[in-house]
């Protein structure tokens, strides 16, 4: 990111809280007319921006595990938690709304089936909510299975299950079940051993949908009420901009997760609930 040169120019530290405003809130009015102008606050949030998305830094706080000790340690924390065996990750997909692109960007590669325009964002986590993959690079218009199929992580885990090693991804029923994939089964009959398989599967997959969540909630500007003002590939850059903060926000939390642990004991204890009602519907 540029130094300032003259005694007017913006210093990095304003820049950076400047951008990080926007990334929390969506919004940069607040900051207009007080410590900034509306240009210099757009300029601020382009660099910061490019200065999260420099290859450097992507590889640095978001990598899917390379090495074996990697990926056991990654195996180990999902079997912890979800006594679910070779978990690698879990895969979802998710709309960040963006504004109408003209003609010349391919409008109609980003008008989704929801009737808006946005980036159909890929998402793999660990157990422990931090992206391991993030590919932002696909219009709103493409399913999410196209999005998997060129996903570089898809020719990995073959690769993995090719040279005998077991793992694979939870992904919903949305995703063709592989041996590198685990889906739920829909149709599984009460009490069998496959309705216990998909009650473990979806409580261990809801753990993307809750990455999702916190991304989305930390960094306000992706969610859906909040359209990001910018041509799709600056929106693209600002969620991976947005994901590389959350996995900075995620290691930070480690050490002095207690809150996150009542969470995860409070929402398990809500998730048998459930389940046990769901069992004892019929029983009157």
């Amino acid at each position: 990111m540029p130094t300032p040169k003259r005694r007017s120019d913006i210093s990095p530290k304003y820049k950076i809280l400047a951008a990080l405003s926007f990334f929390a809130t969506g919004s940069y009015q607040r900051l207009v007319g007080t410590l900034m102008s509306q240009q210099s606050v757009s300029r601020a949030i382009k660099e910061v921006t490019a200065a999260l998305n420099h290859h450097y830094v992507q590889k640095q706080w978001i990598r899917f595990p390379q090495t074996r000790q990697e990926r056991d340690a990654i195996k180990t924390r999902f079997y912890e938690k979800y006594r679910i065996p070779s978990v690698l990750g879990c895969i979802a997909c998710t709309h960040v709304a963006i504004i109408k692109p003209t003609i010349r960007e391919h409008e109609e590669r980003f008008f989704n089936s929801k009737h808006f325009h946005s980036r159909n964002v890929m998402i793999i986590c660990d157990a422990d909510l931090k992206i391991l993959s993030v590919d932002a690079s696909v219009g709103g218009a493409s399913h999410d299975s196209f999005v998997w199929n060129q996903s570089p992580v898809k020719q990995h885990l073959i690769d993995l299950n090719s040279n005998n090693e077991n793992v694979f991804l939870l992904g919903d029923s949305g995703y063709a079940q592989r041996e590198y994939m685990m889906t739920p089964i829909l149709d599984a009959a009460v009490g069998s051993p496959e309705e216990y398989y998909t009650k473990l599967h979806c409580w261990a997959r809801n753990t993307v949908e809750r990455t999702i969540g916190v991304l989305k909630n930390r960094w306000r500007c992706l969610l859906g009420h909040r359209v990001l003002h910018y041509n799709p590939n600056m929106a693209a850059q600002i969620i991976n901009a947005c994901c590389v903060l959350h996995n900075m926000c995620i290691n930070r939390e480690s050490s002095s997760s207690a809150s996150d642990d009542e969470l995860r004991c409070g929402t398990e204890k809500r998730a048998a609930l459930v389940w046990q009602l769901w069992a004892s519907r019929n029983i009157c």
